[in-house]
């Protein structure tokens, strides 16, 4: 739901007010802290009726992270993803069709990790997520169609590395990661990223 997206903007703009009242400087030399923008791409596997389909996929995350102590890194992201042309799936069933089709999905998630060095963090997130999907059934007498949203969960990982130090003005990263999403009409989706971004501290 595109609300919930906002909300999870909202929280993160919310987290860097209070955050900026702060001392960010650590003694660590590292920059995984602060606003950050970034551009995601990689393979897209939408899974549903015991099958699925496979297509590359693109999208954004807006997020903040902050750091307790030396090596704990811990934030808010909000997501949008979607794959090319959207991903379907079609199966036949009692002497016709039935097709389930996704659209853009927004996701909302907490982000924690560890800095195995200043300039490699490895991470964890989980959160909410929501999915436009259609349904659709052809058969010889008739069908249906129904087009809905549907919420779940998100679960998943990665690394990030810096490739700019701390002392620059908007420091560079990259990273890839791994998400699966579960939806609550027993569909689920699974995408293999790559992104790049920029930190505003």
């Amino acid at each position: 739901m595109r609300s919930m997206f906002l909300v999870a903007v909202a929280a993160i703009g919310l987290s860097a007010t209070a955050a900026n009242a702060q001392d960010t400087t650590s003694s660590n030399g590292t920059s995984f802290r602060g606003i950050r923008l970034e551009a995601n791409v990689g393979g897209d596997r939408f899974q549903s009726q015991g099958v699925h389909n496979d297509k590359f996929g693109y999208g954004g995350t807006v997020g903040f992270d902050g750091q307790i102590g030396e090596r704990i890194v811990i934030g808010a992201e909000g997501s949008y993803w979607r794959a090319n042309d959207w991903n379907e799936n079609c199966s036949g069933v009692n002497g016709g069709t039935v097709c389930h089709k996704s659209f853009e999905e927004y996701g909302a998630a907490v982000r924690a990790g560890v800095l195995a060095t200043p300039q490699l963090l490895i991470f964890a997130k989980g959160g909410y997520v929501n999915n436009e999907q259609r349904k659709r059934l052809d058969t010889p007498t008739g069908g249906y169609y129904d087009h809905f949203n549907t919420s779940g969960y998100q679960v998943g990982g990665g690394v990030e590395y810096s490739l700019t130090g701390e002392q620059t003005r908007m420091p560079v990263y990259a990273n890839v990661q791994y998400v699966y999403s579960q939806y609550n009409d027993n569909t689920s989706r699974q995408r293999v990223m790559a992104g790049v971004g920029l930190r505003f501290k």
